[in-house]
């Protein structure tokens, strides 16, 4: 629903990763007042690799907020650069820098610095500013002019200055890679060897020599295990499936130190990792390798939104809270999306619905929605932790209707298929070998790229 009223307001955005940049970059648009709050030095969130993670907490239960970033030194993209970017601000190959189709994490990351200096976002970003504390200031009424406080702690020379500000709106854009979620298996508390997350993974140097488990096959899992075989002694890899892709199948039979088990079912004092079917090892280290929580320790809506085994919620499109929507809202929290293009769209919805250009549904409207999807999830078993696991270019498209937010282009929606196919055949080469060359010419072809011109 579109208004004609425009209204300006002071806006706080939480974090300077690729969601809390567009997110200033749409506010901008909408003639509001921004302040970006971010603990780090510089923007980039997730993608700002920090090689110091020499902390009291290896399994990141309580010092994941002092070490954000979860990049190990030599991660690469999963997805072609060509689906990357935000739509009016493209990926594009830079002379001098990295010119991979599948470039590493520092291209991604200069990416970012690009599009804050091309927007003129940097003004706004105040660095080394850690959010404390989110709260409804003299909240009584849903509905009624909501403003926010917000308490923030500011570094500056060695010192640390409390600031404490009104705001109209804030948008929570503090990612979800930075809180490691842990499994529960018994003796966890009581093994005396090495375990840590994949959080606080950073190069293979340390494990030379040393028979590590790495608990979980996905990505990060499977990326960590094919390093740590180049310098562990043995590398098993617990996941809970044995059937496996055909990637990692070749990569485990070229591997003699590398071999694939089952969950573990106990770990015992001694060293000894024991697997559901019996069989066991003894380790030097379990790397964890096992994914994120979501985590909003500074934010105080009164119960009104909560995350439960990972379901933030309720949330309206994943997105906003029915109770406190549109002065609160949340951008980057769906996953297994194209996700550039995703945050852009939620950014200008809530920059537009804070300008009072577009309206949401009502309370019992979106409640309803919600109970809808949580209704399908389950009827489909899918586990609650897993509600913001996407996965599906029509529910993009859909969210984009409600702005006016142009569907993803089909040529970028085969890319991203193709990526996903090739890595699950070719674990080791997909992302240097490629067979997609029609699809490549056809997106730099669009107007994405053509608007501003490839660099050679």
């Amino acid at each position: 629903m579109v208004s004609q009223l425009s209204l300006s307001k002071k806006v706080c955005v939480i974090g300077a990763g690729p969601s809390g940049l567009v997110a200033a970059r749409e506010l901008i648009k909408e003639g509001h007042t921004v302040a970006v709050l971010e603990q780090r030095y510089d923007v980039g969130g997730q993608w700002l690799y920090d090689p110091n993670v020499e902390i009291e907490d290896p399994l990141g239960k309580n010092n994941f907020l002092q070490v954000h970033s979860s990049i190990y030194a030599s991660l690469r993209l999963i997805s072609p650069r060509e689906i990357m970017g935000f739509t009016d601000f493209p990926f594009l190959v830079k002379k001098g820098r990295d010119t991979r189709r599948f470039p590493g994490h520092k291209e991604l990351w200069l990416y970012l610095k690009d599009f804050c200096e091309h927007f003129g976002l940097r003004e706004m970003i105040r660095f080394n500013t850690r959010v404390n504390y989110v709260g409804m200031l003299d909240y009584d009424e849903i509905g009624k002019d909501l403003k926010w406080i917000v308490k923030s702690k500011v570094k500056s020379n060695e010192e640390e200055v409390v600031v404490e500000e009104v705001f109209d709106a804030v948008i929570v854009a503090t990612g979800h890679y930075s809180h490691p979620r842990l499994p529960a298996i018994k003796g966890m508390d009581a093994w005396k060897r090495k375990q840590m997350h994949s959080h606080i993974y950073r190069v293979p140097e340390p494990f030379r020599n040393e028979i590590v488990v790495v608990v979980g096959n996905s990505l990060s899992g499977q990326d960590i295990s094919m390093e740590l075989v180049e310098v562990a002694k043995e590398v098993h890899l617990s996941a809970k499936s044995l059937n496996i892709t055909e990637g990692l199948s070749k990569v485990i039979s070229k591997h003699d130190n590398l071999h694939l088990h089952p969950q573990i079912e106990t770990l015992q004092e001694d060293g000894r990792v024991l697997f559901v079917d019996g069989s066991s090892i003894i380790a030097d280290t379990v790397l964890y390798c096992t994914g994120y929580s979501y985590a909003f320790p500074f934010l105080d809506t009164k119960g009104m939104v909560a995350v439960d085994d990972d379901r933030v919620g309720p949330l309206y499109e994943h997105t906003f809270p029915p109770s406190l929507a549109p002065s609160l809202s949340f951008v980057g929290i769906p996953r297994k999306i194209i996700g550039f293009p995703f945050f852009e769209a939620q950014a200008k919805w809530i920059a537009q619905l804070l300008s009072g250009k577009r309206t949401l549904p009502s309370w019992d409207e979106m409640m309803h929605s919600i109970e809808e999807f949580y209704s399908s999830r389950d009827a489909a078993a899918i586990p609650k932790h897993n509600a913001h696991d996407i996965a599906d270019f029509e529910y993009c498209d859909k969210y984009g209707d409600h702005i006016g937010f142009p569907h993803l282009e089909e040529w970028r929606k085969q890319l991203c298929l193709l990526a996903l196919v090739n890595a699950d055949a070719n674990l080791e080469t997909y992302r240097d070998s490629w067979d997609d060359h029609e699809l490549l010419q056809e997106a730099l072809r669009s107007p994405h790229f053509t608007q501003l011109g490839v660099e050679d």
